[in-house]
């Protein structure tokens, strides 16, 4: 599966701004999907999951109550709605796909998105 990450920009804290990550070449309710970011000087961390279906969500505990992941599989696409944005979420976010588990952890990432920049002014 081939992943394309868009919708990074510059905003100012508590604003709001909405990824998407387009999937194409395979049928993406083979996948569970995730979010990942990482900042300069920083390995890349966890941000959030979403199983194949859409029923199941998994958030990194700075996002919580934040951050919304969706995913609409007759489109071939994930979103991540990001509102009350914090300095500290300045980052590249990248999207990620496993086919047999949930991605969370970047060593077991099966594929990743190339990168949207995300920087939060103070």
């Amino acid at each position: 599966v081939q992943l394309q990450a868009s919708g990074g920009g510059l905003v100012q804290a508590e604003g709001s701004l909405r990824l998407s990550c387009a999937a194409s070449r395979r049928t993406l309710s083979n996948y569970a999907m995730g979010w990942f970011r990482q900042a300069p000087g920083k390995e890349r961390e966890f941000v959030t999951a979403i199983s194949w279906a859409g029923g199941i969500t998994y958030y990194a505990d700075s996002v919580k109550g934040r951050f919304t992941i969706s995913r609409d599989n007759t489109k071939n696409m994930v979103y991540l709605q990001m509102n009350n944005l914090k300095p500290e979420d300045t980052a590249v976010y990248y999207c990620a796909a496993n086919r047999r588990s949930r991605p969370t952890n970047p060593q077991e990432v099966d594929y990743w998105g190339q990168g949207t920049q995300v920087t939060v002014s103070s």
